[in-house]
């Protein structure tokens, strides 16, 4: 370990979402790791220590109340004990109750000054039990919800008890409440120990060294494709790949300057409003023309043909709502396939029920005094509603990226990699409960 402060671990999911399971995993792989455990029982008579194999680690136990609320101060002191003699373990793993809001123990390396400089919490990670999700999205106390919300790393455990096709239902609901978690598929919480410890989730800086697109804007499209196409009648050929489940494809085609980045981005709000337009239904061998019509396409495993009218001769993106791997979309004239000239991915956005997870993006240099009073306000008017925050900011005051991240009412900012000549911009994401993105995004764009 190179890093002189000591990485823990939460490991939270509903109850009988296989904790225990994944401990028990953890504690006898082979991988040289010495794991301290400190686990939280919600009752009077502690349990859980029976069932968990303690091979060398350390383990302790805090029972009679929940860790996130009412034994927070026991965490502290446990976790003060253990730091005394840190040189005997690797990690710190924390698992919940069932009930347990993570937010709150989050919080807790955030705000005690001696967690603070001895400790580096890396990450939240989440399990959820496929057979039984809907169910526990349900329950009104909302825990599995926030759980979710907080999640650096989410594990869809129990994925042999339930359909593929559900599986990937699931998996959109899960990124639809939260799209900058690592999602893995596990059975009897089986996973990769490097998938779960030293993910460096909780260090945005970090994530976005790993992936520059880690906040990339949602957008009501996944993919565009530009091609060009002369005057008259071509054959566009949609196939379903097999696995999904979409019984059609919102799309639409729209005349482009040029076949490039510059060209698609010049036309990503001009597609947004074409996709929230009344959608024109197309039949199987019918006509479909560019402009500003959305098109809903029917497709299926085996191909389906339309006849693609153009009127006259140029340059024309095609915006899709899922990518080629999900749906294929060719295009084909007197039996001679039309190549892309350009081809530019997106990520999509999904929703559901009442806790999502919203990107935010302006072009430019924004002004540090209106971000932080806009982030003030909002942050003690809706903390309880924001699990988590996290973002990049282009401010006036700073040639290096400002780095923003929060868990409620607490915010953390670094600085991050100079901007140089790079073009600035600024990108937030939200995850929380009744998000508001166009009423967020007008009050981001006013910081400007």
């Amino acid at each position: 370990m190179t890093d002189a402060k000591v990485p823990v671990t939460v490991l939270t999911g509903f109850l009988g979402a296989g904790k225990t399971t994944l401990l028990n995993h953890l504690l006898t792989a082979d991988h040289g790791k010495r794991i301290a455990v400190i686990e939280n029982e919600y009752g009077e008579i502690p349990i859980d220590h029976e069932l968990v194999v303690h091979a060398d680690e350390e383990l302790f136990e805090m029972s009679n109340g929940c860790i996130c609320c009412h034994v927070r101060g026991d965490l502290i002191r446990i976790l003060k004990s253990l730091l005394q003699r840190k040189h005997k373990f690797d990690y710190i793993l924390i698992e919940t109750t069932g009930v347990a809001d993570p937010g709150p123990i989050a919080q807790t390396f955030m705000l005690e000054p001696d967690l603070m400089h001895a400790t580096r919490l890396d990450g939240i990670v989440t399990l959820v039990d496929a057979r039984h999700l809907h169910e526990h999205l349900d329950d009104p106390t909302g825990e599995v919800k926030a759980q979710i919300g907080f999640a650096d790393v989410i594990l869809l455990n129990k994925t042999d008890l339930v359909p593929p096709a559900r599986i990937e239902e699931i998996e959109a609901t899960l990124r639809g409440m939260n799209g900058t978690a690592k999602l893995y598929r596990t059975e009897r919480s089986v996973v990769d120990l490097d998938r779960v410890l030293g993910v460096n989730g909780f260090s945005l800086k970090h994530a976005l060294d790993v992936d520059a697109e880690f906040l990339e804007v949602e957008r009501s499209f996944r993919w565009a494709s530009v091609f060009a196409l002369e005057a008259g009648d071509c054959e566009l050929t949609a196939t379903l790949q097999p696995g999904h489940l979409y019984p059609k494809l919102p799309m639409c085609l729209i005349p482009v300057a040029s076949a490039d980045r510059a060209g698609v981005d010049a036309l990503l709000d001009k597609a947004y409003d074409v996709f929230h337009t009344a959608e024109v239904l197309a039949d199987a061998g019918g006509v479909i023309t560019p402009g500003d019509n959305y098109h809903q396409l029917p497709v299926a495993e085996t191909p389906t043909r339309f006849v693609l009218r153009v009127v006259e001769q140029g340059l024309y993106a095609l915006f899709a709502k899922y990518p080629p791997a999900e749906i294929t979309l060719e295009l084909s004239r007197g039996g001679s396939a039309v190549a892309p000239r350009y081809e530019q991915r997106f990520k999509g956005k999904r929703e559901h029920g009442d806790v999502t997870s919203v990107s935010l993006q302006v072009a430019g240099t924004l002004d540090l005094d209106k971000v932080n009073a806009w982030l003030l306000r909002y942050r003690n008017e809706r903390y309880k509603d924001l699990f988590r925050y996290k973002g990049v900011l282009s401010v006036n005051q700073y040639p290096e990226r400002l780095i923003v991240q929060g868990v409620h009412q607490l915010v953390e900012c670094d600085k991050g990699r100079p901007w140089g000549d790079e073009p600035r911009s600024s990108k937030l994401v939200f995850i929380g409960r009744n998000l508001d993105q166009a009423v967020l995004q007008k009050e981001f764009e006013a910081c400007s």
